[in-house]
């Protein structure tokens, strides 16, 4: 897989995608999210932080659902054949047990014209937000939440099943989880442990039911999550550090996955952040180059991440990996340093199937609002023009020739 030119080449049919999420790209939403972005409460934790408002409310977002021909546009343009979105249940669900047969639709009809041009959707079902029905009876710690969310999965699978090969149940459950019911810091802002892992056992079971749905629909459906696991590192090898490896490995990585080994055909694998285990657990140390969201840059760790993996014996799908830099000084860089190790662990018998960067076009981040930049493609927030950054020019190259040098 490696030539005379010094070029990595990757397998036959690899894919090469770009990943985004429904509240964060198309505009015009009404969620639980939306609604937390306005509250009281929320406005005047900003205005405490002197920041504006209006850059933490994602109103039109990237004006992706009036116009979603321009992301296609772009996804021609960089060459890709795979594409990871999500739909958004509020849309298609706004009131219990009513669907919205014209969202299904545009779903549908968006699915079609990604088929028309060669590239492969993967389907996100629940990527955070919920309705506002659903805010309103608990949310994640609704008894009913497992039920309701299992008729939304089989109406919108019903709905799309025929143009569909490959589905993701759910984004980043631990991250979800951990940030909206113990930290605190997404809606509903809870910081109580027992709410925490209530809400991770029921996404556990709304997973393993929405499997099934999704197998009786279709046997042939593919269905797995995009699971957020973070390499720790144990510094020096040291005892402590190492006991200290193996319980944040148990508790962020593997609990999850574990629990839905059988009901999972593939892992998808969101890779991010490197966390140094030094008596404690800290992002915050040396690296040659950060994010602007001041996340250290460390693609050595996607290679130990996968080969952790191997041992599910399942596929592998990257399918979210990338980086806040508004001036493009990084990302190519980073890219290139990542795929370095995917292509390592694929030489050492891991079994990646593909790459989804994180992100296709700007978008609106969930905390952070619409500062960071995480697009291949910059996003005029006046005009919605997409404007091509170098990184992307060099991830088209990727794309194209399925290698990289």
């Amino acid at each position: 897989m490696q030539n005379e030119n010094n070029e990595l080449n990757f397998p036959p049919n690899f894919l090469w995608g770009c990943s985004t999420s429904a509240h964060q790209i198309e505009g015009g939403l009404t969620n639980d999210w939306s609604e937390w972005e306005k509250s009281h409460h929320r406005l005047e934790e900003l205005k405490n932080q002197n920041k504006n408002p209006l850059d933490y409310i994602s109103g039109q977002a990237a004006n992706s659902f009036l116009d979603n021909n321009a992301d296609i546009v772009c996804m021609k343009e960089l060459g890709l054949n795979a594409y990871r979105f999500s739909v958004d249940w509020s849309r298609i669900e706004p009131q219990p047990g009513i669907f919205d047969e014209t969202a299904l639709n545009y779903y549908l009809n968006f699915i079609k014209s990604l088929r028309a041009h060669g590239i492969e959707p993967f389907v996100t079902l629940w990527h955070w937000p919920v309705p506002l029905w659903i805010r309103d009876i608990g949310g994640w710690e609704s008894p009913k939440i497992v039920e309701y969310f299992n008729r939304f999965v089989k109406k919108t699978a019903g709905h799309l099943n025929t143009e569909v090969n490959f589905w993701i149940t759910l984004n980043e459950p631990m991250v979800y989880s951990g940030n909206s019911y113990m930290v605190g810091i997404w809606p509903p802002q809870k910081k109580n442990f027992i709410s925490y892992y209530k809400v991770i056992k029921k996404l556990i079971k709304a997973h393993r039911l929405a499997f099934d749905t999704l197998k009786e629909i279709d046997s042939d459906n593919k269905v797995g999550i995009a699971k957020h696991n973070i390499y720790f590192e144990a510094f020096g090898n040291k005892l402590i550090n190492r006991i200290l490896k193996f319980f944040a490995d148990w508790w962020i990585n593997e609990r999850f996955l574990k629990a839905i080994d059988d009901k999972q055909d593939f892992i998808g694998l969101n890779y991010y952040f490197h966390n140094k285990i030094n008596y404690g657990f800290s992002r915050q140390h040396e690296y040659e180059k950060k994010s602007d969201l001041n996340w250290g840059l460390h693609p050595e760790g996607i290679y130990y991440l996968l080969k952790d993996l191997k041992k599910y014996n399942k596929p592998i799908y990257i399918t979210e990996n990338g980086l806040a830099d508004r001036g493009d000084q990084h990302r190519s860089w980073y890219i290139n340093e990542i795929l370095k190790n995917v292509h390592h662990a694929i030489k050492e018998g891991t079994d990646v199937k593909g790459y989804f960067h994180w992100s296709l076009i700007d978008n609106f981040e969930w905390a952070e609002g619409f500062h960071p930049k995480f697009g291949l493609y910059e996003v005029d927030y006046k005009n919605f023009d997409r404007i091509a950054r170098p990184s992307a020019q060099f991830y088209q190259d990727v794309c194209k020739n399925n290698r990289i040098i």
